[in-house]
């Protein structure tokens, strides 16, 4: 099955190497079948490959695939099973000697010590040494940086690598895992990406907090490499993004002397060649009374500005360079004899972030990537606020009544949280010229990446339900230009309401006030969204059937931010995440559906990315935490069973988060365990009498079974918008011979929205507590289509348009029916924007997965008016 390929953002060459993945029909590619890769012109490109997932029958569900840096024209690759891949001209090898693993890629030959101090020992190009002793370094205080002054106490600290592991060694793609501790704290986990003919090293930095935030503040952190610099002060080169192109400077500059040293030299320098002699005796004997600039600093410490400053040496004043607004956070310093380009990816967006240059003047250079600039304030992870007197239950309760905040003492406690960046070191045997530092730079921000078509990925079906957009009538346009119009706002907003900063970027606000023309920042669970109601499904989803560039960037940010910082990965609540919350992990409510791995699948499997992988399989028995948590302790009218063998699991978010991290443990690592405990709950709700109207069922965590002898009636709102719709149809449509467990889904597809009379006739009763119906109008569909009930189809779509006011429709009792844009401007909020009050993420997100399920699964049953 030859699979035509493009690339995602843009055409063109690489300057570095890609990793992608591609999904495969069930029965088509067989376990250890070659891919082969033909690109531009039809010429064989070497492709390494790997299988990341299987289907039930052991053929291939996804393979992962990478190439080395190269020149295209961006277009025509096609990956072709069963034929064997071109040969490297130069392979990546990987070679452990000494405690010592070098990397070779054809031009750069990168040294890693298999523990100590440093992350890289040394990189050589042509034989010579171009960088050396790359390591990461923090700074901790002891208090919060005082408002006015006042004395703080600072300790660094150097990161120790206690273990590396080769996850790859080619012959395309090497990668290397590096874990440790940030001194006594923070551990990290590092992996390197070296590509065959690739000059660059792509790091991919996780730092988990387990400090105490009333008295670790972290003041910075960092990646800091030595830079060999061989050439004279006035051919030695600084390079620093701006955010559309670099500031341009020499250590010792001979633009703007009151001596010309001439235009050809003036040229040469700027254009970072070498000056050569200088004719001029004038200039040649004056050199050593022209300053040289040792030092550089670029400090983004927000969204929307930046200060550049240089100084001569240590001990004098600081010169300001004329500053910008966002930094692309590429830098390069050396000369003709070889330099280091460094950066961070999304530098600007992830503030507060630093770039520093140190001792240029001198014959080891130092350069620093800060993902927490030391000009910032340190880091204040303590809680937001003291309380407020909730110490029991019952107030706490009322708090939610009023704020809609879950607190509970010691519960909005950071433990646990990560975060990762992205990095890159290329080694140059030159000053490149700067189109060339600008396509690095554009490649650091917006890694290359191939996909499939939307038709081609939906072929393999994989990711249950959904369809390519379609417009050929008008209602399904309206649809679709609405889908659009949802998406574009969150675009808009992010930008307006500058969600960025190093925790926050990556997540969307919860709920919008439309009188003070703000997001709710501020108000309890209304603040942050931390995954709520599933919006990473939503752009996932998008993404899928549009395959637009921009979808995907949005969804890879979503899913970066709420797999590390909204999930917890050490201590008493490993494997859950925290519900929505002024502070991303401010809130007592730990649940699996926060941490649900059905939000990371997507970019796993599109990607191949390794750290995702790890998310993946931190939740792959995650029910373990429940087992000294009750998520519903604060509202449990039964007392709960004690011990592991009766623990109790929520049927709709618990369990679907459960069986998304079961079934993709299953089919990675064809893990037995996982599968059974899938398929044994599966059978367990087939066996239940009431189904999923049961609610919730007692899990023995040692056999990873649910006791199947409650019979009673329990429905929650929010049982189906985390995920289960979609996962229930990816396993169904697996084909799993599992007894009952189709019917108990039906059931409730068939139920949830029926009349009273129906519910009472079929349960015993009539269903209360339904809402969000415009969310669940896809249960019905999905009924619908799999029962060829047009009937069903009737009420999805009166669900989806008409029925309740919790929904964004035409719906004549919503304050706002049509759905525009309102421009606000004037003294009352602090910039103008363009805004639309009546959206809020719950809605967004649940709009469009339920449109983009019942345009795949009943469009044609779509009425027209």
């Amino acid at each position: 099955m030859e699979t035509p390929l493009r690339w995602l953002d843009r055409p063109g060459g690489t300057a570095t190497g890609v990793t992608w993945g591609v999904p495969w029909p069930r029965g088509t590619v067989a376990p250890g079948v070659p891919f082969a890769l033909t690109g531009p012109g039809g010429g064989e490109v070497p492709v390494q490959s790997w299988v990341t997932a299987t289907w039930p029958d052991g053929s291939v569900k996804w393979s992962a695939h990478a190439i080395g840096p190269g020149p295209g024209d961006g277009s025509a690759y096609r990956l072709v099973p069963g034929k064997e891949p071109a040969a490297a001209r130069v392979p990546v090898t990987v070679a452990r000697e000494g405690g010592l693993i070098r990397v070779s890629t054809g031009p750069v030959t990168w040294t890693i010590e298999e523990e100590g101090d440093t992350l890289l020992r040394s990189a050589r190009r042509d034989g010579r040494e171009i960088l050396r002793d790359v390591r990461l370094v923090s700074l901790r205080q002891d208090g919060p940086t005082p408002d006015e002054g006042g004395a703080v106490r600072r300790e660094s600290a150097t990161g120790r690598v206690e273990r590396a592991v080769a996850e790859q060694d080619g012959p395309v793609r090497a990668v290397i895992r590096l874990t440790g501790r940030h001194g006594d704290r923070l551990p990290f986990t590092v992996r390197l990406y070296f590509y065959a003919g690739a000059e660059d090293v792509r790091i991919v930095h996780t730092f988990v907090w387990d400090g105490d935030p009333g008295r670790d503040f972290l003041a910075g952190l960092g990646l800091r490499a030595g830079v060999v610099m061989r050439d004279e002060p006035h051919d030695r080169h600084v390079r620093l993004a701006g955010r559309d192109g670099f500031l341009t400077e020499a250590v010792r500059g001979l633009t703007g002397l009151r001596r010309d040293p001439g235009e050809p030299a003036r040229r040469a320098q700027v254009e970072g060649r070498p000056v050569g002699a200088i004719g001029d005796p004038e200039v040649a004997g004056r050199l050593h009374l022209v300053p040289v600039w040792n030092d550089y600093t670029l400090d983004q410490n927000s969204a929307d500005g930046y200060l550049l400053r240089k100084r001569t040496a240590e001990g004098h004043a600081w010169v300001t360079v004329p500053s910008g607004t966002r930094s692309a956070g590429y830098g390069y310093v050396g000369g003709p004899g070889g330099g280091l380009g460094f950066g961070l990816r999304d530098f600007w967006r992830l503030h507060p972030t630093r770039l520093d240059v140190r001792d240029a003047a001198t014959a080891t250079a130092t350069v620093t990537v800060w993902l927490w600039s030391p000009s910032a304030p340190a880091m204040d992870l303590r809680f937001w606020h003291d309380g407020l007197g909730q110490d029991t239950f019952a107030e706490q309760l009322e708090g939610l009544e009023i704020t809609y905040e879950d607190h509970e003492p010691g519960f909005g406690d950071p433990h646990g949280v990560a975060r990762t960046h992205e990095l890159t070191l290329r080694a140059y045997a030159a000053t490149p010229a700067h189109p060339e530092l600008a396509a690095h730079a554009a490649a650091m921000n917006e890694p290359p990446l191939l996909v499939a078509s939307p038709e081609r990925i939906r072929a393999a079906g994989v990711f249950g339900d959904w369809a390519p957009p379609d417009r050929a009538t008008p209602a399904r346009a309206a649809i679709e230009d609405r889908l659009d119009f949802l998406f574009d706002l969150y675009v808009r907003e992010r930008e307006q309401r500058r969600w960025y900063g190093f925790w926050d970027y990556g997540d969307v606000m919860h709920t919008y006030d439309a009188d003070r023309r703000t997001w709710r920042y501020d108000v309890g669970g209304y603040a942050w969204d931390n995954s709520e109601l599933s919006p990473d499904l939503w752009l996932w989803y998008q993404f899928l059937r549009t395959g637009r560039a921009e979808v995907f960037r949005f969804a890879e940010a979503m899913s970066r931010h709420t797999g590390e910082v909204d999930v917890h990965h050490l201590g008493r609540w490993k494997g859950l995440g925290s519900r929505h919350n002024v502070q991303h992990w401010g809130c007592s409510c730990k649940q699996l559906r926060i941490s649900n791995a059905a939000y990371r699948r997507v970019f796993y499997y599109l990607t191949a990315d390794e750290r995702t992988g790890d998310l993946l399989d931190e939740v792959a028995a995650a029910e373990e935490a429940y087992a000294d948590l009750d998520p519903l302790r604060k509202v449990r009218r039964d007392e709960r069973p004690p011990g592991r063998q009766a623990v109790p699991i929520g049927l709709g978010a618990d369990w679907g988060a459960l069986a998304a991290a079961w079934l993709t443990r299953w089919e990675r690592h064809g893990d037995e365990r996982a599968r059974d405990k899938l398929l044994g709950t599966m059978a367990g709700i087939g066996a239940l009498p009431r189904g999923f109207f049961t609610g919730e069922a007692l899990l023995d965590l040692g056999t990873g079974r649910f006791d199947t002898s409650r019979d009673a009636v329990a429905v929650s709102h929010l049982s189906a918008v985390f995920g289960l719709p979609e996962i229930c149809s990816e396993l169904l449509a697996l084909g799993l011979d599992v007894p009952g467990f189709e019917r108990a889904w039906l059931d409730y597809c068939r139920l949830y929205l029926a009349p009273p009379e129906r519910q009472a006739a079929e349960l015993g009763g009539p269903l209360s507590g339904i809402s969000l119906i415009q969310a669940h109008s896809r249960l019905p569909a999905y009924a619908a289509a799999r029962l060829g009930d047009a009937g069903l189809a009737a009420l999805a779509w009166r669900a989806f348009f008409r029925d309740e006011g919790d929904q964004l429709n035409t719906n004549p009792l919503q304050r706002e029916p049509e759905w525009r844009l309102t421009r606000v401007e004037g003294p009352h909020v602090p910039a103008a924007i363009w805004d639309a009050p009546f959206v809020s993420t719950n809605d967004a997100a649940q709009y469009g997965l339920a449109a983009i399920q019942n345009l795949a699964l009943i469009a044609a049953h779509l009425p027209e008016e």
